[in-house]
């Protein structure tokens, strides 16, 4: 299979996600280790079950496509790691089905997301990258919450910033 015919169900699927075939090859063993390797040379090693929050990865994982590590072209090593420790906690939290896990992961993603506004405007970039459903609304929902009731100018430049660190 081409790297064109894979970009091609990828895109097919996050339309029609059932469109999607299934691969009988693909392995089942969730504590695999994969590898993550971010735009800037860094290396990541991680648990499958980690790096299945991602539906990007999830599809290199599924095609057996990341034998020789998953490259990240969009997401810098700082903003990796930070993903990486989002969804270990994501992981972790789902192996516990009591409330005082949903409280606990409630107030980790809160503060999760204190960050400055760059480093928030990556993180939302690389939570649609990497297509982590919940790590975007987190951070789309902290800029909206950031944003609200400020005046139009200062929505502008906050908007500007955005632009500049999306360029």
């Amino acid at each position: 299979m081409s790297i064109d015919d894979m970009f091609l169900l990828v895109d097919l699927s996050i339309r029609n996600p059932e469109t999607l075939p299934k691969n009988p090859g693909a392995a089942s063993n969730t504590s695999r280790k994969i590898t993550l390797l971010s735009s800037d040379g860094g290396v990541f090693e991680v648990d499958k079950a980690v790096a299945l929050e991602s539906l990007r990865m999830k599809y290199y994982i599924d095609w057996n496509c990341a034998d020789n590590g998953i490259h990240l072209p969009e997401v810098t090593s700082k903003i990796l790691y930070k993903v990486i420790e989002y969804c270990k906690k994501h992981v972790e939290s789902c192996k516990s089905d009591d409330c005082d896990a949903d409280n606990n992961l409630k107030a980790c993603d809160a503060e999760f997301v204190k960050v400055d506004q760059a480093t928030l405007f990556d993180l939302i970039l690389a939570a649609h990258y990497l297509d982590i459903k919940s790590l975007s609304i987190l951070t789309c929902k902290t800029f909206l919450d950031m944003i609200r009731g400020k005046t139009q100018e200062e929505f502008e430049t906050a908007f500007k910033l955005l632009m500049l660190v999306k360029c």
